[in-house]
């Protein structure tokens, strides 16, 4: 059970959100950080007076139910009150539990999404660019701005790497936990004897950081410019548009040639690399606080295998919760998309839950 104290906290603390907001006297930018939180606060309020009342209804259906003078029909309807009182009460421990969970601070952000092709060689690359389809048919679908950065196609319509902005509303929390390597198992176009081939592809989201978030210095970066070059090492122009940045102090690399102006990539390459810093510190911090656990769920690990996409029997199983969709291509099509998301939330949730004291 929660601590009382931590409930009645809560209830304190939306009283005196409540009476400092209607007396007028708070300033303009401490108004908008107080209504946030008041409305926060809103929407476990209800749950959170009726959890500190639990204890004495509780008592008093009890008291009737043990009368010896009370009538049989009142006795079994407190029972049935009793049994209704003890299911909400569950219910509302569940929800003030998930409401005091550490709030992810990247949740809110847009994101930043990289797709490479992995093992598999051409078949692979054909996988990336599957993959990035599927997410552009997510993002119209919830009406959510694609953007790509950085692309570099392969042979037969493949993709050897694309980058993307992804905006929106709570994007990361979104999409946060497909970072990973996605595993295809299908017949390529190529294969004249029918046999099923494996190949991957790696899949990295990261939370959009902006210029408050992560402070690059000038002394902290190399920048390198070269030539442009398309496939095959044809030159895309004749100028030394390309630019390599390189971050001293994390030895991050990023490397941008999509645009023909210098000063384009290299605010494209700074947008990347902020992201990659901030995403850096956030998994260092994350990694300090838990030392002694690690989540099966949104580690963010590019090295886990994460998923199987299975063409030949249409289904895809996502390894963590060991869940699997026997809607493939409805999948591939982003129309079950949400779905998964919603099984993965839960159970990373239920590990919080459980590690919640």
């Amino acid at each position: 059970m929660l601590p009382n104290k931590k409930v009645q906290n809560l209830i304190s603390k939306h009283a005196e959100l409540e009476k400092e907001l209607s007396s007028g006297e708070v300033d303009k930018k401490s108004f908008a950080e107080k209504s946030k939180e008041y409305s926060e606060l809103n929407e476990i309020i209800h749950e959170a007076k009726e959890y500190v009342l639990f204890e004495k209804n509780k008592e008093e259906l009890e008291k009737i139910i043990n009368d010896t003078q009370s009538e049989k029909d009142i006795k079994d309807l407190a029972e049935l009150e009793l049994e209704d009182l003890i299911k909400n009460n569950d219910n509302n421990e569940n929800k003030i539990k998930l409401f005091l969970l550490p709030k992810d601070e990247a949740d809110t952000k847009n994101a930043i999404i990289e797709i490479r092709a992995g093992t598999g060689g051409l078949e692979a690359s054909l996988f990336a660019s599957d993959l990035f389809k599927m997410y552009e048919k997510v993002s119209h679908k919830k009406k959510w701005l694609m953007e790509v950065i950085t692309i570099s196609k392969s042979d037969a319509g493949g993709l050897k790497e694309v980058i993307a902005t992804i905006k929106g509303k709570n994007i990361y929390s979104s999409l946060k936990y497909e970072s990973g390597v996605h595993r295809v198992q299908r017949v390529p176009d190529t294969e004249t004897q029918g046999r099923v081939h494996t190949s991957a592809a790696t899949v990295a989201v990261l939370p959009e950081a902006e210029e408050v978030d992560v402070k690059i210095e000038d002394k902290d970066l190399r920048i390198d410019v070269f030539r442009s070059s398309g496939p095959g090492g044809q030159s895309v122009n004749t100028t030394d548009s390309a630019v390599r940045i390189t971050h001293l102090p994390t030895g991050i690399v990023v490397s941008q040639q999509d645009e023909k102006s210098q000063i384009r990539n290299k605010e494209k390459g700074l947008k990347i690399l902020r992201s990659r810093i901030y995403e850096k510190e956030r998994q260092k911090r994350d990694a300090e606080r838990s030392q002694d656990r690690k989540s099966k769920i949104g580690t963010g690990d590019r090295s886990e295998r994460i998923r199987t996409y299975n063409f030949p029997q249409g289904r895809v199983t996502d390894h963590r919760i060991n869940l699997t969709l026997h809607k493939l291509e409805e999948f591939m099509q982003g129309e079950i998309f949400d779905e998964m998301i919603e099984n993965l939330s839960i159970q990373a949730q239920q590990e919080e839950l459980r590690n919640l004291s």
